[in-house]
């Protein structure tokens, strides 16, 4: 029993603490008691916190209460106040003056209390402010000896919590007189507690009782979920320590775990690269104070008597304290064929590149949502292009050793057409990343270098019935092994016959295989890119096999301004003799086939476009910061000075353009690039990843525009020059 050592918790219970040992106390007896509590849980009301006593008495009498509105106050103190309690009212505390504040006392959070007290005065801070104060009517001390004789009784009190049944924790306990900086001691250190971020749920239906709906039950059944947990300190301050957070499914009712199912497998399963384990066996790190889980539960509540369930997280190897503990709101786990209840509300966080068409347009993406992300290069593995990826072996691909948000981009426009393995997977965004291209002068940008798409953009199939559950294996290994042709057909028949979920979980597990991430942002737009579309094309064709070229433009416009959220530009006649090229018009009219080339490369394009820090770029019209659709051609051309000297603008001179040989469902389409002149006086294109460059939130708050100036490589904006 005692104070706490530094930076450890102790319960309440066990505090105690001698007056005599506060160092600089002045005769009048003054000193500060400083503190964080925890109360664990209620009890019943009124409650004592912490008891005063004196070893000349054989009585106690309340130092600080939780009164029967679970408002707290702090009373006088032995022999320093006339006031204070004696042996015939230590029972009978309210006539008692005292300095109080009647506002409810948080339960299970971390409080930081401060007892002022001196001969006049009693003063109650809670997190640093006064929310009570008590002057005292008589500063003569109940003995009349000298000051020096009350110091001396006043040092022999101590405090102490109670043990009577309130569940609490202190920690940083400290006494110090009254001259001492109140405000430091709650500021300098604080206790740590772990909670969830509601924000982070994903895919979990909440009914109006506050029950959270979870499907669960067999494997093929089951539906994945995602929550965060975050260890705060007790500002709200993201905590860095590096341990790990378990979760456990427990009974609501009793927080006692939950039972294997009848087939002995987990109640609770991560997921980890695609790969089930049970949840005890992989906790999960936390990073920048953040756990993330995405979990699924194999148990019913229809089989253990009806009972609801919670997710217990905790962080074991700090000890095992309350406030280290974190629980799920109570689940009710149904299996898939349970109808939906009506009442319920779904919390679904749009998975990474997943667009929302049915917000109102405007410059871009509502402000400060950050449930969409936005993945260009920022997430790319790093493999070699001839040797399969083991599992749990894949490297995260390093932004530039400088740091920098461009890459190195190899811009060969036949990298696409080869159908090796791996090689394929991931030729746009590993092998060229970082590097320089070997030739300049002998690339150049290939209009037909999507024929191999012909036989993949026949026609869209008509129907599908839609599939429940996740993709199979199968079909995740035809993808990763195919072709480019291959894969667009593939996709095409998946995106029409699965749901979102089906997808997000696809993606994941094609970017696992091929170790290149670059897939993900692909899959996740097929489904919209198909919808749209086909709706695009039944409305400008209606239902003719082909199209006049003038009669495609109009409603391919409207459609692409609605696309990006931007109506103060539009594409121009240069635009559209690009888009024409792309689609392999040779006439005035489009077939089905043409219009189909042309969209998998402009949807990519109008869905990077339509991205709150990429909108900006487009919407600038002085200075244009993306000139429109230009070749690679016309963007090395551009960098050339005019004049008979001729050579390369100066070094840092930029532009920015979209590969023209890159379709949906490559890697790469719809990426924007970087074409500038190099401090070695060459032309260099690399692709420009904004994660990165709103990875924090002092960088979320800067336009891209300065960041790109700030790249060591980048200085001015140049000048596109189009083909007339």
């Amino acid at each position: 029993m005692g104070i706490p050592e530094p930076g450890s918790y102790m319960p309440l219970k066990d505090l105690k603490m001698e007056i005599k040992d506060v160092e600089g106390r002045g005769a009048n007896g003054g000193f500060t008691l400083s503190f964080w509590l925890y109360l664990n849980c209620a009890t019943p009301l009124p409650s004592t916190v912490l008891l005063q006593k004196h070893p000349d008495n054989a009585f106690s009498a309340p130092f600080l209460i939780l009164d029967e509105w679970n408002g707290i106050m702090l009373f006088p103190l032995f022999f320093l106040h006339q006031e204070a309690s004696s042996p015939s009212n230590a029972l009978c505390w309210k006539p008692i003056p005292s300095a109080s504040n009647k506002s409810r006392f948080p339960l299970m959070k971390w409080v930081h209390i401060d007892c002022e007290i001196s001969q006049v005065s009693l003063r109650l801070h809670i997190d640093g402010e006064i929310v009570g104060e008590r002057q005292l009517l008589t500063s003569s001390p109940i003995n009349s000896g000298s000051h020096s004789d009350v110091s001396e009784m006043v040092s022999h009190c101590c405090i102490q919590g109670n043990d009577g049944g309130l569940q609490g924790y202190v920690y940083g306990v400290e006494l110090f007189s009254q001259l001492s900086s109140i405000q430091n001691h709650s500021l300098k250190d604080s206790p740590l507690q772990l909670s969830i971020d509601s924000s982070s749920a994903c895919e979990i239906d909440e009914g109006v009782d506050g029950v959270w709906n979870i499907v669960g039950g067999k494997a093929s059944c089951r539906k994945k979920f995602s929550l965060d947990v975050m260890l705060l300190d007790a500002l709200g301050r993201p905590v860095n320590k590096e341990v790990e957070v378990a979760a456990t499914l427990v009974y609501a009712d009793t927080i006692t775990p939950v039972e294997k199912s009848s087939d002995a497998e987990a109640p609770l399963l991560t997921m980890y690269d695609g790969v089930e384990s049970a949840s005890a066996e992989r906790p999960s790190k936390l990073i920048q104070g953040r756990a993330s889980f995405k979990l699924k539960i194999s148990q019913l509540s229809s089989k253990c008597s009806n009972r609801l369930f919670r997710i217990k997280f905790d962080v074991q190897k700090m000890g095992r304290y309350p406030f280290l503990e974190a629980f799920s709101m109570p689940i009710r786990c149904v299996s898939r064929n349970r109808p939906a209840r009506s009442s319920s509300v779904t919390w679904r966080k749009s998975p990474p590149s997943i667009h929302s068409f049915n917000r109102p347009q405007s410059p871009g993406l509502d402000a400060g949502s950050s449930d969409v992300l936005y993945n260009i290069i920022h997430e790319a593995k790093q493999s070699p292009s001839s040797k399969r990826i083991k599992l749990g072996q894949e490297r995260s691909l390093p932004v530039l050793m400088d740091g920098c948000m461009l890459k190195e981009a190899n811009l060969d426009s036949k990298s696409h057409a080869r159908t090796t393995t791996n090689e394929d997977n991931a030729a746009a965004c590993t092998n060229g990343v970082l590097e320089r291209a070997d030739s300049h002068d002998d690339e150049v940008e290939d209009f037909s270098s999507d024929s191999e798409n012909s036989e993949a953009a026949d026609s869209v199939p008509c129907k599908f019935s839609a599939h429940i559950g996740p993709i199979s294996d199968l079909v995740i290994f035809r993808y990763c092994i195919g072709g480019l042709s291959e894969r667009c057909l593939l996709l095409k028949e998946i995106a029409l016959a699965y749901e979102e979920e089906a997808l997000c979980s696809f993606s994941e597990q094609v970017s696992l295989f091929t170790g290149c991430t670059h897939h993900r942002r692909q899959i996740l737009i097929s489904k919209r890119l198909i919808d749209i579309g086909i709706k695009c094309w039944n409305l400008i064709s209606k239902n003719s096999q082909n199209v006049l070229w003038e009669d495609l433009v109009s409603e391919l416009q409207d459609h692409f301004m609605t696309l990006t959220f931007c109506r103060t530009r539009c594409l121009t006649k240069q635009d559209f003799e690009v888009l024409r090229r792309v689609a392999g018009c040779q006439d005035t009219t489009v077939s089905q086939e043409n219009f189909e080339k042309m969209w998998c490369w402009l949807y990519p394009v109008a869905f990077t476009l339509s991205q709150k820090q990429i909108n900006p770029l487009w919407s600038s019209l002085s200075p244009k910061w993306i000139e429109g659709f230009i070749t690679k051609e016309e963007a090395e051309s551009s960098l050339q000075q005019e004049g008979p000297g001729g050579g390369l603008m100066p070094p840092g001179t930029f532009i920015l353009r979209f590969p023209i040989s890159r379709s949906w469902p490559h890697p790469d389409a719809g990426t924007l690039l970087v074409t500038y002149v190099g401090t070695d006086y060459t032309i260099h294109h690399r692709i420009l990843s904004h994660d990165y460059a709103y990875s924090t939130k002092e960088m979320m708050d800067r336009p891209i525009q300065e960041m790109l100036l700030d790249e060591p490589e980048l200085s001015r904006l140049g000048r596109s020059v189009r083909r007339q």
